[in-house]
């Protein structure tokens, strides 16, 4: 999103965004509604994001194929490629210009590579167990278009010109969702993706844009080429979009709240409060992709450092949802990213100096939401504590196994006491690469800066005891 100007924070942006529109709909209850079901392979995944111009040296499709095995190691489930395709080179920002400025919808960028070199990391990964989901970038196309031979594809102003979408987003043009003959294009398009390349589903840039009922009609369309395709929308304040078109959305207003805990110490108890606001605006078991790294914000250790990013990475990955990883990520990677970066090549860094040993604490992270189903439902119990302003406690739980996650978002030692809960039968997970955690009996809990836990039981030892 915004992928043509600089923003303060997009979290921010879209969290206010969020707000005047959640007010703004409440006759609608969708609450009390109940979202689209969701294949369970998207319910127990981990979706991780590659910008291939900086995944390597080399910036191309070819490289990314040749680390597919060490992305089945660490776990992760969905390759979600940003877009593939060749990139405007009129009005172009930067020296490459925005990959979310997009020439023709059925080609390959040459810097990438062929079709050919696409279809074959699609392979590579479904050999593997990994799905792969294509960028889609259905609001706007660069003003060197194949598609400008037809003008009425696009917004145009009383004189008749062909416009941007936002008047900033100068690289890009705005397309007409009012001509059926534009809808017809785009769903022949996504079709051609399907069933050339087998790609598994959408991550549908600025989805919000673009009018609901076109989604709806994608869905249709798609679901009879390959019934169990997912759709993810860069979206936060349109509820209705879970009902029908998605099976996903983005939960911004929980990473601009990360931000406002981390970055201006705000207390920890806004967290829940955010969660529990979106609770009431979304249809019964929506889905929320959690994120803390992407395209469009700074890198999560440069915004919050190496241990508060590890500590909201705890948090992403044991709350309902699905998380995603950045390219990147999971070697503590600090790179530039967001603008400008998206316009010119910052490849990321692989070997960072003294790290903690990130991937093994990811790659734990990812395989108990693999491993048990309490993770994957959507139900998360929160737990009052004596320290709210930094402690972050709740269970997650389904009939065989409940999961106490503990996190100090603040950088300095606390010891507090959580309420309401049997502490009986709960012993800490070992997590790789983390301290083995110096216990006093629960529910009192001792952690350093940063530190988190997550303690473990069987329901049946409860029920024993």
């Amino acid at each position: 999103m915004n992928h043509h100007h600089a923003t303060k924070s997009l979290a921010a942006f879209f969290a206010a965004l969020f707000l005047i529109s959640a007010s703004g709909r409440a006759d609608e209850n969708y609450a009390g509604q109940t979202a689209r079901p969701s294949p369970d392979w998207l319910r127990r995944a981990t979706i991780y994001q590659i910008f291939p111009r900086d995944f390597s040296a080399a910036g191309n499709l070819v490289a990314v194929t040749a680390r597919l095995d060490e992305l089945q190691k660490l776990g992760v489930t969905i390759i979600w490629t940003m877009p593939i395709h060749p990139i405007g080179e009129k009005f172009r920002k930067g020296e490459f210009g925005s990959p979310y400025s997009i020439k023709d919808y059925y080609a390959v960028d040459p810097n990438y590579g062929t079709l050919a070199d696409f279809k074959a990391l699609v392979a590579g990964a479904h050999q593997r167990g990994i799905k792969v989901i294509m960028d889609l970038v259905a609001n706007h196309t660069a003003w060197d278009s194949v598609m400008m031979t037809n003008k009425n594809f696009y917004k145009q102003d009383a004189a008749g010109n062909v416009i941007p979408p936002v008047p900033s987003w100068t690289d890009v043009a705005g397309l007409n969702y009012a001509n059926p003959a534009l809808r017809e294009y785009m769903i022949a398009m996504l079709k051609f993706w399907i069933k050339e390349c087998d790609v598994d589903g959408f991550r549908c840039d600025v989805a919000g844009m673009v009018p609901t009922d076109f989604w709806e009609q994608v869905r249709d369309a798609l679901t009879q080429v390959k019934p169990d395709i997912m759709m993810l929308a860069e979206e936060t304040k349109k509820p209705e979009f879970l009902l029908h078109a998605f099976d996903m959305d983005y939960s911004w207003p929980l990473l601009a709240t990360m931000n406002q805990v981390l970055i201006h110490s705000a207390p920890a108890s806004k967290i829940r409060e955010s969660w529990e606001d979106s609770r009431r605006q979304f249809p019964k078991g929506a889905l929320h992709m959690r994120i803390s790294d992407d395209h469009d914000e700074a890198r999560a250790v440069a915004r919050y450092g190496l241990n508060g990013a590890l500590a909201t990475s705890a948090l992403m990955f044991t709350l309902d949802g699905v998380p995603l990883i950045y390219n990147g990520m999971e070697v503590g990677d600090a790179t530039e990213s967001g603008d400008p970066a998206l316009f010119d090549k910052l490849t990321i860094f692989w070997n960072p100096k003294e790290r903690v040993p990130l991937r093994n604490i990811y790659h734990d992270l990812i395989q108990l939401r693999k491993q048990y189903a309490a993770f994957r439902t959507s139900d998360v119990n929160w737990l009052h504590n004596s320290d709210e302003t930094r402690l972050v406690t709740f269970t997650r739980a389904d009939d065989k196994d409940e999961f106490l996650v503990v996190i100090n978002f603040s950088n300095r030692p606390l010891v507090a006491k959580i309420e309401g809960v049997n502490a009986n039968g709960f012993s800490p997970l070992k997590i790789s690469g983390h301290d083995d955690p110096d216990d006093g009996p629960l529910p009192s809990v001792y952690l350093d800066g940063f530190q988190w836990r997550i303690y473990h039981r069987t329901i049946d030892a409860v029920a024993k005891k």
